[in-house]
């Protein structure tokens, strides 16, 4: 009885400080965006030279990008005006015409928030206003890089928090810009690309929101390979490593970064499933190792990814401040991601 106490403690310390990256007001459940966006049955009742259109919730990318290989330049222009929405989200199409068609959609939902991410020169490869918006955005050339990598955030990030002035080197566009910096020949994927946990509250505690994101990473992944992008590397901050860690058995990933994070849903780096290699990262200052590394009635995310137990690759980290720091110029964890990045690394 007493160890089952300690255990219930353990959880409900869990439940208090598992977190991604904001502060300590309690969240409020989020209810996960998944399926299609906004239009889609519009989409599937219209047609193309009288051929149906890929069904956006179930037709596999490669699907998507050999539909879109069959049609001309007037088709593909016509179905980017006519469903902007759908077009810009729907993984497989040519990288192009989802960020004309992201344009589109970002500009007609009238929303001033939305307002930047329209501008020119920004590459926005999905956006779904829904709840509180999803984004994913390109920094680089995606369609000629050697390399991709892509950054999986934790909570509290949204499609208005996506690039957030204050955190020039924490949210997810400017982690994302941080190692494009010191990574000019990688394409850089900032993607808040899934309805992440609020503050501190059940939601961080629990696998719900964590598997909704994975299996939409997966399929974004899928995504990349279908338009013939390298396989990518996953950086996973915090809350985002527990969606790696689910997703990772279904994506081609050759690395899977974990820095802060809270457990992956695994007891090993083997138990992942994933033939990637595996890195962990935590800095000294950072408060994610206060959190219990239990799984327990559903709460709680497992063994620390930072331990010699777990089996992954060692991200020196101890010049990183707090629990965002870990892309800050001229730190040490920043050098070895772009060199993970990069290929250089074996």
């Amino acid at each position: 009885m007493r160890r089952l106490g300690r255990t219930l403690g353990t959880a409900a310390l869990a439940v208090a400080v598992v977190a991604g990256t904001a502060g300590w007001a309690a969240g409020e459940g989020q209810a996960a965006v998944t399926g299609p966006p906004p239009g889609a049955a519009a989409w599937r009742a219209d047609s193309v030279y009288g051929r149906a259109l890929p069904d956006p919730a179930g037709a596999p990318p490669a699907e998507v990008a050999r539909f879109f290989a069959g049609l001309d330049d007037s088709a593909r222009r016509a179905l980017v005006r006519s469903h902007p929405l759908v077009v810009g989200n729907l993984d497989g199409a040519p990288l192009a015409l989802r960020y004309e068609a992201n344009r589109i959609a970002v500009a007609a939902t009238g929303e001033a928030r939305y307002a930047s991410l329209a501008a020119p020169g920004r590459q926005v490869l999905a956006f779904d206003p829904r709840g509180r918006g999803q984004v994913v955005e390109v920094f680089g050339d995606l369609e000629r890089s050697r390399h991709v990598s892509v950054i999986v955030p934790g909570s509290d990030n949204d499609a208005t928090s996506h690039d957030a002035a204050r955190t020039p080197y924490t949210g997810p566009a400017g982690m994302a810009r941080a190692l494009r910096t010191v990574t000019r020949d990688v394409a850089v994927i900032a993607w808040t690309g899934y309805t992440t946990p609020v503050g501190v509250g059940w939601d961080v505690a629990v696998g719900r929101l964590a598997e909704a994101g994975a299996a939409r990473l997966a399929r974004f992944t899928a995504g990349l390979d279908a338009v013939g992008a390298p396989d990518p590397v996953l950086f996973c901050h915090s809350y985002g490593s527990v969606v790696c860690g689910l997703a990772a058995r279904n994506t081609d990933a050759t690395d899977v970064v974990a820095f802060g994070s809270p457990g992956m849903r695994a007891g090993t780096a083997a138990a992942l499933g994933t033939r990637a290699r595996v890195w962990a990262a935590r800095g000294p200052s950072d408060w994610i190792a206060d959190v219990p590394n239990v799984r327990f009635a559903g709460l709680g995310h497992g063994a620390d990814p930072t331990s010699p137990a777990f089996g992954a690759r060692h991200v020196p980290a101890a010049d990183v401040r707090g629990h965002t720091g870990y892309f800050t110029p001229g730190t040490e964890s920043l050098a070895v991601f772009a060199s993970i990045a990069k290929g250089e690394v074996r």
